[in-house]
């Protein structure tokens, strides 16, 4: 009840109390002078009543119920602020409800896709005789090949050789490239907490300048039971693997940091199986010496 309907209700009863005072103040009169032997209601007890039911009319609080409220329960509760916990109960509901066998599954799939990043770079010569290198294009690619960053970037010093015929790297493709600075960043955030994969992947880090946890590197120009198969224990290139390994040809021309960052991930897939419990042993054998 609002404030304005309190004190509606209290200005009528106190004109009811003093009809009801005057009227029996009569009577009381003409009982008086007929000699009546009924009895009479003082006005004292009256008023005792009418105090009593004006302080609970001062006392009574808003109803806040939302059933006895109806449509206005909200602002009977508090406006905005009801309304507002109401909304974040219903969030959290929403929230708490348990995810079906399938999306866990696909969750859980789609988490082990990115566990495994291949990466590959293209360089570019600066320095005398383009003897230096300088990063020109990064690839990075999940474990069934989807392409998570693909970048050209820009140079930052003059390039003095293109290595177009290797490198597949024109002027045009890196003027309007990204800032190299800009795609360190990309490629750190994306490659925290992953196992990496790559193809002399030493030589990748370098001209990015970064570093990442030598047990989460698995690099195929090393993994020495490949090395023996493929190339008598001498470092293989990374054409002559996926040959060997996976009976595709690459590299027919101009290289794809895409493509060879595919080909190291499917090499790695091919063996992991064998390629983990090698390094579990080396770990097991390190631990007892």
């Amino acid at each position: 009840m609002s404030a304005t309907q309190r004190q509606k209700q209290f200005d009528l009863n106190r004109s009811r109390a003093n009809n009801l005072a005057s009227s029996s103040s009569g009577t009381g009169n003409n009982n008086n002078t007929t000699g009546s032997t009924k009895n009479v209601v003082s006005p004292q007890h009256n008023q005792r009543k009418l105090q009593t039911s004006m302080e609970r009319l001062q006392v009574q609080q808003p109803n806040t119920s939302r059933r006895a409220a109806g449509s206005n329960w909200t602002a009977a509760a508090g406006g905005g602020a009801a309304a507002a916990g109401s909304e974040n109960q219903d969030a959290k509901a929403a929230e708490s409800v348990p995810l079906s066998k399938s999306a866990r599954m696909r969750m859980k799939k789609k988490a082990l896709r990115n566990r495994y990043l291949a990466m590959d770079c293209e360089m570019v010569g600066v320095g005398y005789n383009g003897q230096d290198d300088m990063l020109a294009r990064v690839s990075i690619v999940n474990r069934v090949g989807h392409v998570l960053l693909d970048k050209y970037v820009k140079p930052r010093m003059e390039v003095t050789d293109y290595r177009t015929s290797v490198s597949g790297i024109r002027p045009q493709d890196i003027a309007n490239g990204e800032d190299f600075a800009a795609v360190q960043n990309e490629v750190v955030k994306l490659l925290h907490g992953r196992i990496l994969v790559g193809h002399a992947l030493g030589n990748d880090l370098a001209v990015l300048s970064i570093r990442h946890p030598f047990h989460d590197i698995r690099d195929t120009s090393r993994y020495k039971p490949l090395c023996k198969l493929v190339s008598n224990a001498h470092t293989p290139s990374l054409k002559r693997l996926t040959m060997a390994v996976l009976g595709q040809e690459i590299q027919t021309g101009e290289h794809n940091s895409v493509e060879d960052a595919r080909a190291a991930m499917g090499i790695y897939n091919r063996v992991a199986g064998d390629w983990e419990k090698y390094l579990e042993k080396k770990r097991h054998q390190q631990q007892h010496y």
